[in-house]
């Protein structure tokens, strides 16, 4: 074994460690990835564009399907007199903050299932 072939002692450093993800086929790291996916729109653009990265195409569905059954009980919602428009109002801080959740879980780097939803991105994530 010669000078240039052994290994140099890693500097030591007061930075705590960096957690470094698995790097998709987009270039963000998967937990990154995943939270971003909750914003509707770029969820969407993910959704196509990530072909290989089973956690990113996971939280992309299932953004998009929650957006889509938030959408219908919104519409729902808007037929029923009185109490419909009332709950029109509790939905969008609900649906807010669990769009929050989902991003952080994402972020974490959990595979958090809705319920339903989840089940069924699940299906749909193991059809070739």
């Amino acid at each position: 074994m010669n000078e240039n072939e052994k290994e140099k002692p890693q500097e030591k450093t007061n930075q705590p460690a960096k957690a470094e993800g698995n790097k998709t086929s987009i270039g963000l790291t998967e937990n990154v990835g995943g939270l971003l996916c909750y914003i509707f729109i770029i969820g969407l653009i993910f959704l196509f564009v990530e072909k290989e990265n089973r956690f990113i195409r996971f939280h992309a569905l299932q953004s998009v399907f929650m957006s889509i059954v938030i959408l219908l009980i919104s519409i729902v919602l808007g037929f029923i007199p009185f109490f419909g428009a009332f709950a029109s109002l509790l939905l969008s801080p609900l649906a807010f903050v669990l769009m929050i959740f989902m991003m952080y879980q994402a972020y974490q780097g959990n595979y958090y299932k809705l319920p339903f939803i989840g089940d069924v991105v699940e299906n749909q994530l193991e059809k070739p």
